[in-house]
């Protein structure tokens, strides 16, 4: 197709910028036909809040502000940056404005041929469709990639070297197999245990065989993005039991039987089942050290954000219903009703790699002070072995441990009551905290009519929801003016950013603010919003847009601690931008607009939510 010198600036420029330049040549040409160029001088109003857009923009040249309802400044673009995307309309309306801080040159593409291309491409749809990801596979072997199964780091050994130093160092690694490679770290073979068997014992060789007199040269081989299928297949036709990973001749890792065995082990019914049965913490901390490889599994899978958080979550909740029973064969029968609790992410039933312990007692009204030092040992005994377990001990001693959250029904009633008259900061905070509770051993009674009362007198308060509001507001997404995310400057997790407190919590806390708002009943974050929807607290479009964009900010949480965990590393909650693709540093910025916005209506409108 000839092109006219214009548009042929324009597909050049395209080349550079994705996901066009996933485009074939022609269709990359007929694309930039549909662009019109457009110039805004410095100060220029691109579009308003509230207007109609009619298709994408994408800055060629100069800088572009993006701006809030109310005011606030959110973000500045530049070259290659793309926004208007209808990912960011609601029911149709942009809910920013845009304006050019800079002479600048920017390229506009029509909604009918935006919607084209999602249609007919995956990178296109990837791009400009911030839905979930497609439905969860379940932990299905046979599909996920060997680089979620295999071994990593592999035991490697030089051709040369004598089969006793092969044999010794499979002894002292307790491994199976070796891979065998060249000075320059390519593979060259695998010796096996079943080869130190067959080819050395049974010939009666001497020790000082060298390896590659009995290895299997040049072996069959996979590389990382290989399907677990393959190995099934492979391994199940020509009968072998080790499979070397390999990427351009080095190889990566080396797949086994017993990997498949252990990756078949590691379910979550499985983890539950384990936990449900141990006689104590240290038998419980085996069974959580499985959890990171859960998590593993399965994002792999792809399963949901929310169906992974909920599954891990059992397991604590497993685990701690185990230590109240063994407690109470340590200790005896409780004197009273009791009621064990959970707050924060183990009450909203959203657990990750990366957890501590938050909890109280909710005790019956009829005890009495001589009962109290056993619910004090009872809180001791379930604290220090979700301790010993990995759900380490709350900084900030919100326990059962701590007296002060281990009382009778009546006193957590003027608790509650008395953030909800007097909202000074701490009372914010707690309320924050108790308001995701969750039970989770004991008597259920001892809570259900407390909750609804707590939740009817504070949504009827205005100065208590108004404060609610600004306690939310103190996390804030990790949106930088110029260049794209606020990483940390300094420290261990320099250029990082926290995917907890300024990703999932802003999020969080504006469920809340909405359920308490609403007065709804659900805890986990995603329900909150999903309810606050149903009830008319937020509007449709706007609750659509937030649970989106908490899909995506979740999502790439739980992706980055199973790339840690697949590394070897423990998972923690810090991710580097410089980590994601293009598109998903430009979806996690817009998802990062969309938090900030909803921030900015909630802080706004004097309590008036959506």
């Amino acid at each position: 197709m000839a092109l006219d010198p214009r548009t042929e600036i324009v597909k050049t420029f395209l080349e550079s910028v994705h996901p066009y330049d996933s485009l074939p040549q022609d269709e990359l040409a007929r694309v930039a036909t549909s662009f019109s160029r457009r110039e805004y001088p410095a100060g220029s109003e691109i579009y308003a809040a509230g207007e109609p857009i009619r298709g994408v923009y994408l800055i060629k040249r100069g800088a572009v502000e993006v701006i809030d309802r109310n005011g606030t400044l959110v973000s500045i673009l530049g070259p290659r940056n793309s926004f208007g995307e209808r990912g960011l309309l609601r029911d149709g309306l942009a809910v920013t404005s845009a304006r050019a801080t800079e002479d600048s040159v920017i390229l506009m593409l029509p909604d009918a041929a935006l919607r084209r291309l999602i249609a007919a491409s995956p990178a296109f749809e990837r791009f400009f469709n911030r839905a979930r990801p497609i439905e969860a596979r379940g932990t299905d072997l046979s599909t996920l990639k060997v680089a979620d199964l295999m071994a990593r780091n592999p035991v490697t050994i030089p051709p040369e070297a004598t089969v006793q130093d092969a044999a010794r160092m499979m002894r002292d690694k307790h491994i199976s197999s070796l891979a065998v490679t060249d000075t320059d770290g390519r593979l060259v073979g695998i010796l096996t245990t079943r080869d130190l068997t067959g080819r050395v014992l049974a010939e009666g060789l001497g020790v000082d065989t060298t390896v590659d007199a009995v290895m299997t040269r040049d072996p069959l081989v996979l590389s990382p993005e290989s399907l677990g299928s393959d190995i099934l297949h492979t391994m199940l036709e020509r009968r072998i039991g080790h499979l070397p990973v390999v990427r351009d001749g080095v190889v990566k890792g080396i797949i086994t039987q017993t990997d498949l065995t252990r990756f078949q082990a590691v379910s979550s019914a499985q983890l539950v089942r384990d936990a449900s049965t141990c006689d104590s913490a240290q038998e419980m901390a085996q069974v959580t050290a499985r959890i990171p490889k859960l998590l593993m599994q399965l994002v792999a899978s792809g399963s949901a954000h929310e169906v992974v958080t909920r599954l891990i979550t059992d397991i604590a909740d497993t685990v701690t219903r185990r230590l109240l029973k063994l407690a109470e064969v340590e200790l005896g029968p409780a004197p009273v009703p009791f009621l064990w609790l959970a707050c924060g992410s183990q009450g909203r039933q959203e657990q990750t790699g990366v957890s501590d312990q938050d909890n109280c007692l909710i005790l019956d009204d009829s005890v009495t002070d001589d009962d109290m030092p056993y619910f004090a040992a009872l809180a001791r005994y379930v604290s220090d072995g979700l301790d010993q377990a990995g759900y380490f001990y709350c900084p900030g001693d919100m326990m059962a441990t701590n007296p002060r959250w281990c009382q009778p029904r009546r006193v957590w009633r003027r608790y509650f009551q008395g953030w909800i008259d007097t909202p000074n900061p701490e009372a914010q905070m707690l309320a924050s905290v108790m308001f995701d509770l969750r039970p989770i051993g004991g008597t259920p009674a001892l809570f259900r009519d407390l909750q609804a009362e707590t939740l009817e007198a504070a949504s009827k308060n205005s100065i208590f929801v108004a404060h609610m509001i600004s306690n939310a507001l103190k996390h804030q997404p990790p949106l930088g003016l110029l260049r794209g995310f606020a990483t940390i400057r300094s420290g261990e997790h320099n250029n990082h950013i926290s995917m907890k407190l300024n990703g999932v919590v802003p999020v969080a806390d504006l469920a809340r603010v909405y359920a308490l708002k609403g007065h709804l009943a659900p805890v986990n974050t995603r329900a909150r919003l999903e309810a606050a929807e149903h009830a008319g607290v937020i509007s449709v479009s706007g609750a659509r847009d937030l649970i989106e964009a908490y899909d995506l900010i979740a999502r790439l949480r739980l992706e980055n601690q199973a790339s840690l965990v697949r590394a070897g590393r423990k998972p923690d909650n810090f991710l580097a931008p410089a980590d994601l693709s293009d598109f998903e540093r430009s979806h996690l910025r817009d998802a990062f607009v969309v938090v900030r916005t909803m921030q900015s209506a909630v802080g706004h409108r004097s309590g008036a939510l959506g």
